[in-house]
């Protein structure tokens, strides 16, 4: 019997640990998988379109079994580090001491759009801007152009590889302030955004859709020509993480990703192909 599995968020996924301390997590044993079934962990902005591969996979391969579930980039590499998964998702640069002991390999590029209410008049920012908005520098909107009204700057938790990337390319030396609500999905931060004129969030480029406003950093559109042009910087890695070697029907699942026509999939949801 075929399954496709998809478990969202991180109380799935500590559901998830608690669990396989008592049972086999879908036959995974030692990292190496020695059942048909692909766990695949991590990234919550990788997770759709692992979703979606996934999907598409199992139309043409009926006997295989793949399992996507979110949880944050450092829960996806731990996962790979204790077995639990057989492939990790990071939306973020690995670290050298993390290259050290995992493969990180490209599956596509995205853009971090930064997303305000459409109701919003403010259509760039600087990056200097960004930053501002974001620590507490600026906390009302007049100060960039906009609508006299308070900032409210919607961030993700700790552990997210959105974040990691946020903090990386936008903020240098700078802290998130503490006064930013933190929210653990692009999901979520899409709801609050959509409903709240003064807040501003940011969030994989590929989710996005047509209720939110997307800014233009230094006069640059966030689009994915842009990222693959190189002229839009607030860019980063989705990564497929692996760890040794890695099982039959991993390496099966893995170059569908990677093939034509799972890079054909990746390109049509927005994000930018690596072939």
């Amino acid at each position: 019997m075929t399954r496709f599995c998809i478990f969202r968020g991180k109380k799935s996924f500590v559901f998830l640990l608690l669990v396989s301390g008592i049972f086999s997590f879908a036959g995974c044993s030692g990292g190496h998988g020695r059942s048909s079934t692909v766990n695949v962990v991590g990234s919550t902005s990788v997770q759709p379109f692992a979703e979606l591969l996934a999907e598409e996979y199992l139309v043409k391969n009926p006997t295989r079994n793949v399992e996507v579930q979110g949880g944050g980039s450092t829960a996806g590499l731990q996962a790979v580090r204790t077995g639990l998964a057989h492939i990790g998702m990071c939306s973020r640069t690995l670290t050298p001491e993390e290259s050290g002991e995992f493969k990180g390999t490209l599956i596509a590029r995205d853009g971090l759009a930064i997303v305000v209410n459409p109701s919003n008049p403010v259509g760039n920012l600087t990056l200097s801007q960004l930053c501002d908005l974001f620590s507490g520098a600026r906390a009302n909107w007049r100060d960039v152009g906009g609508v006299a009204g308070p900032v409210r700057p919607i961030t993700r938790e700790e552990g997210s590889g959105t974040r990691d990337s946020f903090v990386h390319l936008v903020m240098g030396d700078s802290h998130i302030t503490r006064r930013a609500l933190t929210q653990e999905s692009n999901g979520a931060v899409r709801e609050l955004v959509k409903g709240d004129p003064g807040a501003i969030g940011y969030m994989s480029l590929g989710m996005v859709g047509m209720e939110l406003k997307t800014v233009r950093i230094d006069g640059i559109e966030p689009t994915a020509g842009n990222v693959l042009a190189g002229t839009y910087n607030l860019a980063r890695p989705f990564l497929f993480v692996t760890k040794g070697e890695i099982s039959e029907e991993a390496t099966h699942f893995f170059d569908f990703v990677m093939s034509d026509e799972g890079q054909d999939t990746l390109e049509r949801e927005g994000l930018v192909r690596v072939q």
